[in-house]
């Protein structure tokens, strides 16, 4: 894989900028504007030390300077575009582990439950594994001071849990049927985060990847998962993207590298400066550039996702189905700045191998900009393709010349409506409070004798939610204020029990067995199934 410049640009562009606001500092020699244009930053710059020195020394009350300053840089920031922002820099540091791969820390998912911290799951090979930290232990005390019954947060636990490879946190654990909490002393360390949660056969030959981000490791893991589904046999590839918002731009070039064959442009960008203008094509010999390939998007795929989406789809490599995307296609460039806040600044635009920009529109309203996902459900585009406004100015053609829209998104070949037949506000505010996931943890350590010889395949097959078990989770919901709505309850019924399932296998087995469940209810990916044939016609057609 190559581009037209620089292939380390594809993850983080060379830029040095600093920003001096509150110090009144300028620099800006390394940029070409006119005269004028560094004249004109000067006395702005000029004129806001001015105002925050006057507010510091004269202002009646006393004011916090920097609270001022990081307001004002998130007002000015707004009046740029949606996706420049500005991290604190008590908040960078986590923004980019989400991102960067891995992470130092004690290795568990967790939850809060009842205003204490319990573990979910302790991650495969990390050290909490490695101590025997178990699904449903509560973390009552870190470093001997009591954290149960304090209101403790997910930015607290971070705070309290994560810390440099090789440090010490010593937890105590209250575990069921023990009496006195169980003391523990773990050595952090550097825990992988995976971004392919789930890669699989569906039959002999179609096998399934779920990539849910774009992060530093998602090549390596999409290559790993491609070679094994390979060597079962996969020769039709179903790469669901569904709910992905995006990433790192080089994971997305490479993992099209993948699929593309030598020379297709994946994507390109453009900017003011000559430096972020740059094209991305394909020239490595890819793992799986032969075999037909199926996209899945919806309203949640973004950025990284819709440059795959879009390089598979104006290539003809492929069939994009499901819903269309969101439409990010802004370039961000992290800036670190000195006092380890980030600045992620907007330098250029997305465009596919047809041209298309995939940025939708945007105005001033930003409160528009953020409601979009509301105004498509309103506006009917997410139950019927006819609601979709085409522009026949921004009419493009693939490389075997079909027709492409722009304007925003990827719009897919195959478009599937949203499902709301089996959904209900009373199953979201289930799923959205703690009770459903008290009422697992809880049923599966009741019943670990039934499943502990039983494996995922019996499970699939034969394993059925009861009645029984969605009363007691009505019960337990209702301890959490669940309103109980026989009305709706009946009618998710079918959609409830699925949901369970999944989640208990993924608390049985791993991410695997919960997404084979789920697809169940999937109806991207149900159509998806229907459509391998379509697919197969796609790869293998001759110009």
């Amino acid at each position: 894989m190559s581009i037209e410049k620089n292939t380390k640009a594809q993850i983080k562009l060379p830029l040095f900028l600093a920003l001096g606001i509150s110090a009144g500092i300028w620099i800006g020699a390394t940029f070409a504007e006119p005269k004028t244009d560094r004249n004109d930053l000067k006395s702005a710059i000029y004129k806001l030390q001015e105002i925050i020195t006057y507010i510091n020394r004269d202002y009646v009350d006393s004011v916090d300077t920097n609270e001022l300053v990081e307001f004002g840089i998130e007002k000015m920031l707004g009046k740029l575009d949606p996706h420049s922002s500005y991290i604190p820099a008590e908040d960078a540091a986590l923004a980019k582990s989400q991102l960067e791969g891995e992470f130092d820390g004690i290795g568990i998912e967790f939850g809060i439950l009842r205003d204490t911290i319990y573990v979910v799951s302790p991650l495969t090979g990390g050290p909490s594994e490695k101590i025997g930290l178990l699904p449903g232990d509560q973390i009552i005390k870190v470093d001997g001071e009591t954290v149960a019954g304090t209101g403790v947060t997910n930015r607290d636990v971070f705070d309290l849990l994560r810390g440099p490879k090789g440090s010490e946190v010593k937890i105590g654990i209250q575990r069921k049927n023990e009496d006195d909490l169980l003391d523990y002393n773990i050595t952090r360390d550097k825990i992988p985060q995976y971004s392919v949660n789930a890669s699989y056969m569906i039959d002999n030959e179609t096998g399934y990847i779920k990539i849910t981000r774009f992060a530093a490791n998602t090549h390596e893991e999409f290559r790993t998962a491609l070679q094994s589904l390979k060597e079962q046999g996969m020769d039709r590839l179903i790469l669901d993207l569904q709910g992905n918002p995006g990433g790192y731009m080089g994971a997305a070039i490479n993992i099209a590298d993948e699929i593309l064959k030598d020379n297709a442009v994946i994507v390109s960008q453009e900017g003011k400066l000559k430096r972020y203008s740059q094209k991305a094509r394909a020239v490595r010999p890819g793992s799986f550039e032969d075999g037909s390939v199926v996209i899945l998007v919806n309203e949640g795929s973004a950025s990284a996702s819709e440059i795959v989406a879009g390089a598979v789809q104006d290539n003809d490599r492929g069939l994009i189905v499901g819903r269309r995307s969101f439409g990010k296609g802004l370039v961000q460039m992290p800036i670190d700045l000195s006092d380890g806040a980030e600045l992620r600044l907007t330098i250029a635009r997305y465009f596919t191998p047809s041209g298309r920009s995939i940025q939708k529109p945007y105005g001033d309203d930003e409160e528009d900009y953020a409601m979009d996902y509301f105004n498509r459900m309103e506006h009917g585009e997410f139950f019927s393709a006819d609601s979709v406004d085409f522009n026949d100015s921004l009419k493009y053609e693939t490389v075997k010349g079909r027709t492409v829209y722009g304007g925003g998104g990827i719009m897919p070949d195959y478009f599937v409506p949203l499902d709301t037949s089996m959904t209900s506000s009373y199953v979201n505010r289930l799923f959205s409070s703690e009770s459903w996931r008290e009422f697992i943890l809880d049923y599966v350590d009741q019943n670990k004798k039934k499943f502990a010889d039983m494996s995922f395949e019996d499970f699939y097959n034969n394993y059925e939610i009861s009645d029984s078990m969605l009363d007691e989770l009505v019960k337990t919901g209702e301890k959490y204020e669940v309103k109980f709505n026989e009305k709706e309850f009946n009618k998710s019924k079918t959609y409830l029990k699925t949901l369970l399932k999944a989640h208990i296998a993924r608390n049985l087995f791993d991410d695997n067995a919960f997404y084979k469940v789920i697809n169940n209810i999937n109806e991207i990916y149900q159509q998806a199934l229907k459509l391998l044939e379509s697919a197969d016609a796609l790869a293998f057609f001759e110009e």
